[in-house]
């Protein structure tokens, strides 16, 4: 079988070879700024090892779902499924050998990474059974594995970087290779980078970035401004799949483009200025002016949405008639606080309640609020999560004056924290045994047994607390801004 596929030609006129098999075990990192084209480069490479080899695409911008038209690929657009879908499908095209475009073009940013780190997991956690080798081509990567936090949430950056990470560090023995486009290596995360053995750099023109790219082809600094004189579709490669030397190359054709085109000059209209008026001010100045076209709502956010799916607006409303007046008067003489605390007691009686997402809690207390008659959820979704943490201690009425020193002592340490450190405090202030590992991990939402042990640590390295331990292996835990101190245990 000829695993060898013509990539381009050389500066002599003699095709370039890339080898698909070297190329699956050394992965490829691909380097050029806007308009250098590292897309051309990617759909030729694509295009030439289509009938060698299972493809997924990662495509952001929608450049390659054109590929569907001459080859078996499917294209899916993400927009159009749920997390859970998308990892469904990760799985199956393993398991399947389905050569796919992932299209994100509709997503925005934070949901593009959502959207891949969910889909490359799931490739990379297929049973053993399903790891055939396949090509991850993945355009853009700057985005996925970006080298510094910027405006997306971080949770998202490191789901993505950590999806990102697999496949180019661990992939290789799943059969996953990567093949990974950025504008700018600077940008790239270097962990990433750093994993590629194959590299074609095409042109660049900012000094650190042609610096990196001289020390990846092993050129000296001298000779990077190279680089910066390739023609657009010319690349340097280098690497066991390409060549063992430095060598450039101009980018063959491609059989498909990108329903975009290119960008060229056209002429400019010859129509006159009073016909050009004309037609765009047609039916104007004779028809009446039309209402403003209303805004575009903005999105709402997701704990405010939470907020009315589960208690509608009562402000909006009007009452029509005396009989709903009445009952709106005969709820507003509830008295809220002891539903809320019996609600947040059955919550608490729940033993997977401690472990739930925020929003899902918050939302199973406003049903149950619902429940209870109250005309609106009486607590905002950060009121909430601080009630609950206080509840996990056992803290039911945060207003009682023999709370006041903990709550005050809790304020130097991070939000999420407060639950297990009001549970350690309290104990220390009824003489009790200092809460065992599980208990801790209840109160923090966790149950690895590492982040219950950081956990403690870091609330000790703040001086939150003191931890103990006699020469029995028996803990107890002071809390030096209280001078009390839990029992042994």
């Amino acid at each position: 079988m000829n695993v060898g596929i013509e990539i381009g030609c050389d500066d002599t006129g003699q095709p370039v070879h890339v080898n698909i098999e070297e190329l699956l075990a050394t992965r490829l990192l691909v380097q050029g700024n806007s308009g250098s084209g590292k897309s051309h480069l990617l759909r030729r490479l694509l295009e030439e090892s289509a009938h060698l080899v299972q493809q997924v695409v990662i495509d952001p911008e929608g450049d390659f779902a054109t590929l569907a038209d001459a080859y078996n690929h499917v294209v899916i657009d993400a927009s159009d499924y749920n997390e859970n879908e998308i990892a469904t499908m990760g799985a199956r095209i393993r398991e399947h050998r389905a050569s796919i475009i992932l299209n994100l073009e509709a997503l925005e940013l934070e949901a593009q990474m959502t959207c891949a780190a969910a889909f490359l997991n799931a490739m990379f956690d297929a049973p053993r059974d399903h790891w055939y080798p396949a090509l991850v081509v993945v355009d853009e990567a700057q985005m996925f594995a970006p080298s510094v936090s910027g405006d997306v949430p971080d949770a998202v950056r490191r789901a993505s970087l950590g999806a990102m990470t697999n496949l180019m560090c661990r992939g290789r023995k799943r059969g996953l290779a990567g093949a990974i486009a950025t504008q700018r290596l600077a940008k790239l995360a270097k962990n990433v980078a750093a994993e590629a053995s194959n590299f074609l750099m095409g042109r660049t023109f900012l000094d650190i970035d042609m610096a990196r790219a001289a020390d990846l082809l092993g050129m000296e600094r001298r000779q990077a401004e190279r680089i910066r004189d390739l023609e657009r579709g010319c690349f340097l490669g280098l690497g066991p799949a390409i060549s063992r030397r430095p060598i450039s190359m101009k980018i063959g054709p491609t059989k498909t483009s990108t329903k975009m085109g290119t960008h060229s000059l056209l002429p400019m209209p010859e129509a006159e200025p009073e016909d050009m008026r004309t037609m765009l001010f047609a039916e104007m100045e004779s028809e009446p002016v039309l209402a403003r076209e209303e805004p575009v709502a903005q999105p709402i956010a997701a704990e405010e949405l939470i907020r009315q799916i589960a208690a509608p607006d009562l402000t909006t409303e009007t009452a029509s008639t005396s009989d709903s007046a009445d009952d709106l008067s005969e709820t507003d003489t509830i008295d809220i606080e002891p539903v809320v605390v019996a609600v947040l007691q059955d919550m608490l009686a729940d033993e997977n309640s401690a472990y739930q997402p925020d929003a899902l809690l918050y939302q199973d207390f406003s049903v149950r609020c619902r429940m209870q008659q109250l005309p609106s959820v009486p607590l905002k979704l950060s009121d909430f999560r601080r009630r609950f943490a206080l509840a996990k201690a056992g803290i039911l009425d945060p207003d009682d004056a023999r709370w006041a020193e903990i709550l005050r002592a809790a304020t130097q340490l991070p939000e999420d924290m407060a639950a297990p450190f009001l549970q350690i405090a309290r104990a220390a202030m009824d003489g009790h045994p200092c809460p065992d590992d599980d208990t801790l991990g209840r109160a923090y939402g966790t149950r690895s047994p590492g982040r219950i042990r950081r956990l403690v640590e870091y609330m000790e390295k703040q001086g939150a607390i003191v931890v103990r331990a006699d020469f029995g292996g028996k803990r107890s835990i002071g809390i030096p801004q209280l001078g009390l101190s839990t029992e042994a245990e």
